[in-house]
């Protein structure tokens, strides 16, 4: 003969004859019920545990992806400033080539001047020399002329001297410049590999980037995934828990069988199937990933209080 619980119910005090086959199949089920339900907690406990895992990884390489992005910028900002300083530089080169081609020019204008000094000395020197007897009376003035011309000469030789010497400065200048210029290439030409060496770098480190994000969307679905599986659970969890509220049978007493304490309204008295058990969603009790639990509280049927 099997529990007529609903008799049970209305009369607790009353015994009721069970056979012992009855008890030991609900207890071998009780016995299932709770031996799956430790297993759920446990697959819970490790999803729990693989998830936090997850996210602490995830985090890691969220890290090492914002500070190889600052490295890149870094980078970028000490190329464009060797650039800059580059072309100041060979804009100062230009400039101080242009000056000296000046001078060149300047150099050149004054030996053409000095030559014809010359010429005009030496034909002055022929007409003296043919014509010595017969302008006898002319020599003053033309030794004077040609002591004048030859002052002139002897100035153009000194300002020829000088600007020698100033040439010869400004071919060491130019020497030095040569120098400057090729140094100055030279860097410029380290500085392009260095920046072709960047360049491929930059992509090296966006190929990882590509890479870091499919990790990234890789383990946000592993993740999405995880928590439907706890979901899932949770569901089958508290499914499992209310079934074995239906099926755990009364204690054993030493007296037979013990009723359980039965559930009262404190309002109008109602005791049984007139009161009934649901959750509190204003007291979270703790969270299982991101389902909360609530606490339980009982409402009368019949007068509508709730405790």
């Amino acid at each position: 003969m099997s529990i007529d619980w609903a008799k049970a119910e209305e009369k607790p005090d009353k015994k009721q004859a069970v056979e012992g086959r009855f008890l030991l199949d609900l207890r071998a089920k009780v016995n299932d019920l709770e031996k799956q339900l430790s297993e759920t907690k446990i697959d819970l406990t490790k999803s729990q545990s693989d998830l936090k895992a997850t996210r602490g990884k995830l985090e890691v390489t969220t890290n090492d992806l914002n500070n190889t992005k600052s490295t890149l910028d870094s980078t970028k900002n000490e190329l464009n400033e060797t650039k800059s300083i580059l072309e100041q530089v060979n804009g100062k080169l230009e400039d101080k080539i242009q000056n000296v081609n000046n001078l060149n020019s300047e150099i050149e204008g004054l030996k053409s001047n000095l030559e014809n000094a010359n010429s005009k000395a030496s034909e002055l020197e022929a007409k003296l020399e043919s014509k010595g007897q017969e302008f006898e009376a002319t020599i003053s003035s033309l030794s004077s002329e040609l002591d004048a011309s030859k002052a002139k000469i002897n100035g153009l030789q000194d300002q020829l001297a000088e600007i020698q010497n100033s040439s010869s400065e400004n071919q060491v200048k130019i020497d030095n410049l040569t120098s400057e210029i090729q140094e100055l290439n030279s860097k410029l030409t380290s500085t392009q590999e260095e920046n072709t060496k960047v360049n491929e770098q930059l992509m090296e480190l966006n190929n990882l980037l590509l890479q870091k994000d499919t990790s990234i969307q890789e383990l946000s679905t592993n993740i999405g995934a995880k928590e439907k599986l706890i979901e899932a659970q949770t569901v089958h969890l508290d499914e499992v828990e209310i079934e074995l509220g239906e099926l755990k049978p009364p204690e054993m007493g030493t007296g037979g069988f013990a009723s359980d304490e039965r559930t009262t309204c404190p309002m109008c008295g109602s005791v049984g199937r007139d009161v009934k058990q649901i959750e509190d969603k204003t007291k979270v009790l703790s969270y299982v990933g991101h389902i909360p639990m609530y606490a339980k509280k009982h409402v009368c049927k019949k007068c509508g209080y709730e405790f």
